[in-house]
């Protein structure tokens, strides 16, 4: 199916690579309006750019701290102020300081609570605010299974994972009754540069705990954000849909 988000104004955070390069890639290609936040511009924007104009869609890069509520908030405005409105905002973005509690820092601790989950809240306040008024809208937060699951050395990525998945339901009963859906994607193991850093060893250890018996891609978790911020999914909200391969199931 193609134009399955024809002149859709979408907004991505965590847009410049890995899994959020993903969905603003297939976002434009699928003919959407695609915002994406992030501290520094993807790779090769002007082949980004020439395959989203391709389809009718298109790329715009906003520089913007999501952990930092004025930037988040001018970021949100503005494209408000540019496009009109907003119809699907995907919190992706999402950092990792791994360790074992007794050994972490708070500044770690406080890194990975503000990236991943406050940023969800700062990013869906303001564009929830807008939907409600238009009474259309959906919102898909990126958690983890590891949010579901637990993993040792991850309190910090965990908690903020499973803040995520509270947060997605606690807000899809907020809003529902104005027609905004808000979904969840909980990805398992994927191949981005953030497992890039596991040793081979560990990941293939991994890879044992996945019935699927592989590792996930970037484009797998982007067709789930599709689903979930299409008409596909208009009866669907305060769902977690995990895209896993089987590994918490």
């Amino acid at each position: 199916m193609e134009g399955m988000l024809k002149d859709k104004v979408c907004v991505v955070t965590g847009g410049s690579k890995g899994i959020g390069r993903s969905i603003v890639e297939l976002f434009a290609k699928q003919g959407g309006r695609v915002y994406y936040l992030s501290r520094s511009e993807t790779n090769e924007p002007n082949a980004l750019a020439v395959t989203a104009a391709a389809a009718g869609g298109s790329v715009t890069w906003i520089s913007c701290d999501v952990a930092d509520e004025k930037q988040v908030d001018g970021a949100i405005e503005s494209v408000i102020k540019e496009a009109g409105f907003i119809d699907a905002v995907v919190n992706n973005a999402g950092v990792t300081r791994d360790g074992l509690v007794f050994r972490m820092s708070l500044e770690d601790w406080n890194t990975v609570i503000h990236t991943n989950l406050t940023s969800a809240f700062l990013v869906s306040r303001v564009a929830a605010r807008h939907m409600i008024k238009r009474r259309s809208g959906c919102i898909v937060n990126v958690s983890s299974v590891v949010g579901i699951t637990g993993n040792g050395g991850q309190t910090n990525y965990s908690a903020s994972k499973a803040g995520i998945i509270g947060f997605t339901k606690s807000l899809a009963r907020e809003v529902a009754s104005r027609g905004v859906r808000v979904n969840a994607i909980a990805p398992g193991f994927i191949d981005t540069s953030m497992t890039d850093k596991i040793p081979e060893e560990a990941k293939e250890k991994l890879k044992s705990t996945i019935p699927l018996g592989r590792t996930g891609k970037p484009q797998e978790v982007a067709a789930a954000a599709l689903f979930l911020c299409s008409e596909l999914s208009s009866y669907v909200t305060g769902e977690i849909l995990k895209v896993d391969g089987g590994m918490a199931m």
